[in-house]
């Protein structure tokens, strides 16, 4: 299906209209005589409408200059979104940004990016829309009918048709094909919907109301009074089986979408792993506050003169939401959101700035029958268990020692770094990587563990019993590789066991040299970038005997996972040759298994595990 020609008038009832025949797509604006024309590659063609599109000019530059003053004075007077080209300078991919100058191309989204995966989605919920239609009007001409486009601000109805893997709903008007991204909506329900800003390929809208639920939905699920306002989740209304389900989908499709290998190399992904716990599970929020609006040019500094919005940025505006609670939090850290949003009432004069205010988890833990430490807080969250009693508080100070347990491993780092943030799920988590680390045949032939971005030892310290060579973790951050080697000393692991050293992924094989690859397993856990090229090619070349590969974007695993599978590297060229002159054999592995892991119940969000083996040449 090709796109085409929506004209949006800024005078009279403004309405568009959208033509399916038409390959571009067309704004016009009677009250700035401008048009405007977007093409696929997003970027921006501006000319006088008495004039030819290519002409262009200053005379263009004026009027774009113009409309730009009348849409920032329209905008403070209004405080709407506005959609992009003729109605506002949204553009896209933000709510009410900046006019896009003439001639500069959009930046491509990031790989594995949330904006990239959700226009995979709708290509393909196109894709199929196209193959219904033309099995449905096989031997009928098509028609070219125009389509009406709501102007911003409008409310309409649509029922939700897919379910993104960013969470939100794909939506359609009654006899169009238009696609509709909607939040806080699932396949089946008839909802109405706010439209502010129309794509090349769809229409991004808030979500108003339910008309009709999805047999899926069930809003006495909910237990958040800000769910459908505050962004941060998108799944309260569906039972937990359901949630799962999706986001076994959501892996599923990051292979297909990502991973550039054929079906058969890829095998079934197999049942996503729930969290022991759905709500009271974050151990770390972040709310934040907005300040003054403080300009330099016009004297001193203000300060607020009023305790502002403390919580979490909505789904549908930019300002501060006021959240006065957050079920998903551990109690701790909701105790501790409470008693921050109280010390703000009698501090908030001292503010100039907005700022972001911290809450982490912090467990003492006292052996059965023990006493407490005396400096326990009273209000701290008591749990007790047949062998222990934990004694749980929240942190503020970002450069504060915080402490958790994961069965009788601890764990220290500062409260400001990252920890995962659902203490709940991190016993089956490790105890599925111990399961599955080495590999079912031949575990004896088994030495060494590289643990590379190993932050403060999650892997190498909870995995290090199964190597008797040792394991060694390795990081960017001399920080974490600290609290690291501390972590491992509370643990009774000395360095023959299990040691750590601070260096850039990318070179950490230069530090492993008298490592056996044939008796090694790598255990990756990168950012949310997933690995760089020159980090996959040398791991490559060093060619452990198994990988296992944790993440917490599966979209970049999958595509790194498909480089290690075809075992070359775009962009990357690697000597052929040995040392001694031979040809090196090209390494590459097998996909074992595939899995998700639920560390964020109610949100969209999946971690995956990837186990794969080096193929070995027959």
């Amino acid at each position: 299906m090709r796109f085409g020609a929506i004209r949006v008038f800024s005078k009279g009832p403004s309405l568009g209209t959208f033509s399916k025949t038409s390959a571009s797509l067309r704004y016009s604006s009677q009250s700035y005589s401008t048009r405007f024309c977007f093409t696929t590659s997003t970027s921006v063609k501006m000319a006088s409408t008495s004039a030819p599109a290519a002409a262009g000019g200053g005379e263009g530059v004026q009027q774009i200059d113009s409309y730009k003053l009348q849409h920032q004075q329209q905008k403070q007077q209004t405080g709407k979104r506005p959609f992009p080209n003729g109605q506002g300078g949204g553009g896209k991919g933000g709510r009410g940004g900046k006019f896009k100058k003439k001639g500069k191309k959009a930046k491509p989204p990031a790989e594995g990016g949330h904006d990239e995966v959700l226009r995979l989605d709708i290509e393909a919920l196109m894709a199929k829309s196209r193959n219904e239609a033309a099995e449905g009007a096989e031997g009928e001409e098509a028609s070219a009918e125009e389509e009406i486009l709501p102007e911003q601000g409008s409310e309409v109805l649509v029922e939700v048709v897919a379910l993104s893997s960013t969470g939100d709903g794909l939506a359609k008007m009654k006899g169009s094909d238009r696609i509709y991204v909607v939040p806080f909506a699932v396949p089946g329900d008839m909802v109405t919907v706010k439209a502010y800003r129309h794509e090349e390929t769809h229409t991004v809208a808030d979500f108003i109301s339910v008309v009709d639920p999805s047999p899926l939905r069930d809003d006495s699920r909910i237990q958040c009074k800000y769910f459908s306002k505050c962004s941060g989740c998108q799944f309260q209304m569906l039972d937990y089986a359901e949630q799962l389900r999706i986001k076994r989908e959501t892996v599923v499709k990051a292979y297909k979408n990502f991973s550039q290998l054929t079906p058969e190399l890829v095998p079934e992904i197999l049942d996503t792993i729930g969290s022991p716990l759905q709500y009271n599970y974050r151990t770390k929020l972040t709310p934040h506050f907005d300040g003054p609006w403080n300009n330099p040019r016009r004297g001193p500094k203000k300060h607020l003169e009023s305790c502002p919005p403390i919580g979490f940025t909505p789904k549908s505006a930019r300002k501060v939401m006021d959240i006065e609670d957050c079920p998903i939090a551990t109690p701790a850290v909701r105790k501790g959101l409470t008693a921050e949003r109280e010390r703000m009432k009698t501090e908030f004069s001292k503010y100039s700035n907005g700022a972001t205010i911290l809450l982490r988890e912090n467990t003492i833990r006292v052996p059965a029958g023990g006493e407490a430490p005396s400096d326990i807080p009273s209000d701290a969250v008591v749990v007790r268990t047949p062998g222990y009693t934990d004694y749980k508080t929240h942190i503020t100070d970002n450069n504060a020692t915080s402490t958790e347990h994961v069965d009788d491993f601890i764990f220290t780092n500062p409260a400001g770094s990252f920890f995962q943030n659902n203490n709940s799920i991190l016993s089956p988590f490790t105890q599925y990587i111990r399961d599955h680390i080495l590999p079912p045949a031949n575990k004896e032939g088994i030495k060494y563990l590289i643990d590379a971005y190993s932050g403060s030892g999650l892997f190498t310290i909870t995995q290090s019993a199964l190597f008797p060579g040792g394991s060694i973790g390795i990081d960017i951050a001399e920080g974490s590789i600290a609290y690291a080697r501390k972590n491992a000393k509370l643990n009774n692991l000395d360095e023959g066991q299990c040691k750590f050293i601070a260096a850039d992924a990318p070179e950490l094989f230069k530090s492993v040299e008298g490592y056996n690859p044939d008796e090694t397993v790598v255990v990756l856990d990168p950012p949310r970038k997933g690995c760089d090229a020159s980090f996959l090619s040398q791991l490559l070349r060093f060619g452990p005997r198994r990988v296992v590969y944790v993440s917490c974007n599966v979209h970049t695993q999958a595509r790194d996972v498909g480089v290690l599978v075809r075992g070359e590297v775009e962009g990357v060229v690697d000597d052929t040759e040995e040392t001694d002159g031979t040809e090196r054999k090209k390494t590459r592995y097998e996909i074992e298994s595939l899995r998700g892991f639920d560390f964020f119940p109610q949100t969209a969000h999946v971690e995956g595990v990837a186990v794969l083996n080096r193929v070995e040449e027959r």
